[in-house]
């Protein structure tokens, strides 16, 4: 560990990725918009598996890049050809995040998860990542189609799409643009994302997208897990609320923070069929108990319940009676806001209280949401 604590404080104050290794064997990759500030974390780490891997570890590497965006494209391509296994541990590889583009006429980026990587091959798609982050995935490609502008709208739908009017489609939709120029687009953003950079500007005769990909701005693509508190970075939270007005239309709803952001692609709304009204308890147990049978869904690592000791035994029991083990925490409003533990190791509890700023954010959206959909006359299509 001496040799690795000497090896930190070399680190420059500089974007770059870095990698821990046990005898000459890749076991976690990272990347950070400044090496020194971010291994620096490691020295005294506060999550359990982070300990582990630098006790494990015996060797450090890192490599400045001249950008993040760089070093994020560097990290993928490394953790994708090493599988290190901490990086594999710390998150279920079919949870991953995917940057997709279709080898078709008119294509566009997709981001897609892990687990629907199997519906794309490299002779039908060009296929980047894997990706920590839904929202590094969403940042990058705002970045790039700044610079290589493409339409996920219909084509030549005879009105400007949204995007079109601020200027991230290249008019697609209003048939401005010619199929072959617009693969040129689609080609040099595969190449961004090969790591062949160079190869672009040597070809681009652009002087203003020339200029835009050697300057690009890193406070773009930092995403929010550089100033996470370590629990929140590499977890998957679900958060439940319930909303009714005078005990009608009762609902509930249940949000998604994963990977440093939200996720609304995993939002799910609940139309409570079975709880007498106002009984915002049992609302609270249907809604769980619908949600536990869907095992298609990942399970979180952290379920976060707006309200206090009985809310969160409320779910603890039925997750008891259905053999999940999964910690809950609740935000009650006490004396202004305050974290509600129960059945949870004191060790958990140290890592989890740091967060609390940010569970209460994640507490809010639930609310937000739940009271939104309330609000409107649920369809049939929208409750599960």
């Amino acid at each position: 560990m001496s040799k690795i604590v000497k090896k930190i404080k070399q680190a420059p104050n500089a974007p770059g990725v870095y990698f821990f290794k046990k005898n000459n064997k890749f076991i976690y990759i990272g990347r950070a918009l400044n090496l020194k500030n971010r291994l620096t974390n490691y020295l005294h780490p506060s999550d359990p598996k982070t300990e582990q891997m630098t006790q494990e570890a015996n060797e450090l590497v890192f490599k400045k890049t001249a950008n993040l965006l760089e070093a994020i494209i560097m990290e993928a391509d490394l953790i994708k050809k090493h599988l290190p296994k901490y990086n594999i541990r710390e998150k279920d590889d079919r949870s991953f995040i995917y940057i997709v583009i279709p080898k078709v006429d008119w294509a566009y980026p997709l981001l897609i998860r892990g687990r629907e990587l199997s519906k794309y091959r490299p002779k039908n798609a060009f296929v980047f990542g894997p990706l920590k982050s839904f929202s590094l995935a969403k940042n990058l490609l705002l970045v790039l189609r700044r610079i290589f502008p493409y339409g996920a709208c219909k084509l030549n739908a005879g009105k400007p799409c949204f995007h079109y009017q601020i200027g991230l489609c290249p008019g697609k939709c209003l048939g401005l643009i010619t199929k072959k120029e617009y693969q040129k687009n689609i080609d040099n953003l595969t190449l961004v994302l090969s790591g062949q950079k160079e190869k672009i500007i040597k070809n681009l005769t652009d002087a203003w997208k020339i200029y835009l990909l050697k300057n690009i701005d890193d406070s773009i693509l930092a995403t929010r897990d550089e100033n996470l508190p370590e629990f929140l970075t590499n977890k998957k939270i679900e958060s439940y609320d319930i909303s009714h007005m005078n005990g009608k239309e009762t609902v509930g709803a249940m949000v998604v923070f994963e990977d440093g952001d939200f996720d609304k692609t995993q939002y799910r709304l609940f139309k409570i069929k079975t709880a007498k009204p106002g009984d915002d308890l049992s609302a609270l147990a249907e809604m769980t108990g619908r949600r536990i049978k869907h095992r298609d869904w990942p399970y979180p690592d952290l379920i976060l319940v707006d309200g206090g000791k009985t809310q969160v035994k409320t779910v603890q029991k039925l997750l008891t009676q259905n053999k999940i083990n999964i910690p809950v925490v609740g935000i009650a409003k006490f004396k202004g806001d305050k974290l509600v533990f129960l059945k949870i190791k004191k060790s958990l509890r140290e890592l989890i209280s740091p967060s609390f700023d940010q569970l209460r954010k994640i507490r809010n959206e639930t609310h937000r949401f739940a009271n939104s959909f309330r609000k409107k006359i649920l369809s049939k299509s929208m409750a599960l």
